[in-house]
Formats: C-alpha cells, sequence, structure tokens
C-alpha cells in the first residue's frame, strides 16, 4: 500500500508540474490567433505565415502601453522595407473592452500596422492562450510561427529585429 501511495504522490506531482509549464517559451509554436479588425472581419496570424510578426499586446487604458505606441511606429517606419518586401509585420492584439476607445486610440497615434481584439478585455481566449500577467507584452515569431523573443521593448526590440534581418 505504501509503494502504490508513493508512486500516486509521485504521479500526481509530475502532472501538476507538467500542467503549469509554459506555452509562451522562445523556441515553441505561437498560438493561432483569430480576431476582428475593427471593420469587423476576421483576421488570423497563420495569414502572416512567412515574416517575422511582432506581436503586440496592449490596451488604451494601459499608459505604458500608449506611451509605447510612438515607438512602435518608428519601428514600423524604419523597416518599412521589409513591411513592403512582405517580411515584417506588427499585429497589434487589443485587451480593450470599449471599441469607440480602441478606434480612437489608432486614428490619434496614426497606426497603420493590423489591428485586433475580441474586447473581452482580460478575459480574452487570446490573453489566457498568450499567458499575459500584464501590458505591455510581445512577442517575436519568425516566418514559420516560432517565438524568438518575447517581451523585449525599445532599443532592444529593434535590435532584435534588425539583427534579424541583416543576419539573413
Amino acid at each position: 500500500m505504501r509503494a502504490f501511495i508513493t508512486l500516486f504522490s509521485i504521479l500526481i506531482f509530475t502532472g501538476y508540474f507538467t500542467a503549469q509549464q509554459s506555452k509562451i517559451e522562445i523556441g515553441q509554436q505561437a498560438p493561432e490567433i483569430t480576431l476582428s479588425r475593427t471593420d469587423g472581419s476576421s483576421f488570423s496570424l497563420s495569414s502572416l505565415k512567412g515574416k517575422v510578426v511582432l506581436i503586440d499586446f496592449w490596451a488604451t487604458w494601459c499608459a505604458p502601453c500608449v506611451g509605447e505606441q510612438p515607438e512602435l511606429k518608428a519601428l514600423y517606419e524604419t523597416f518599412s522595407e521589409q513591411v513592403k518586401g512582405q517580411k515584417f509585420e506588427i499585429l497589434g492584439v487589443s485587451l480593450d473592452k470599449n471599441k469607440e476607445s480602441w478606434q480612437k486610440a489608432i486614428d490619434r497615434f496614426g497606426i497603420k500596422w493590423i489591428q485586433v481584439s475580441d474586447l473581452k478585455f482580460w478575459k480574452s481566449p487570446v490573453a489566457k492562450a498568450y499567458e499575459i500577467e500584464e501590458l505591455p507584452f510581445n512577442v517575436v515569431i519568425n516566418g514559420e510561427g516560432i517565438i524568438i523573443a518575447k517581451n523585449l521593448h525599445g532599443k532592444e526590440l529593434e535590435e532584435l529585429i534588425y539583427n534579424y534581418f541583416t543576419s539573413k
């Protein structure tokens, strides 16, 4: 009986920690994202296959996220040749719950990259799939959808993308 209890305890312990492993790790496949654009049309991350994609999780109620939008705009402009060449894209995933606020922020910052949301705030299945606990949060994936970096900002993010394209 003691052996059974020991074995049972080990299985529970091992199962618990296996279940706690993160899905959002460098080298792993990024979970699919399929959400609505501001015009209501559906958009899927998988449609960007072949491109390096910066997935930027943000919200209009998040001051650091809002503060980061001009930096992302500059990044998008810096890599505009890669954008035009179908090699790079930014996918903005908003955790807002108010469509009007979200649209106003897109207009105010002149955001040209793809924006999607389900307007479910923290209850978005995408927030759960990407294990988001705070904003801003981002993930960079390669053309095969493999995570190559996460939660880089400012100069570190720009250097990663620059180095990715200059090493090819």
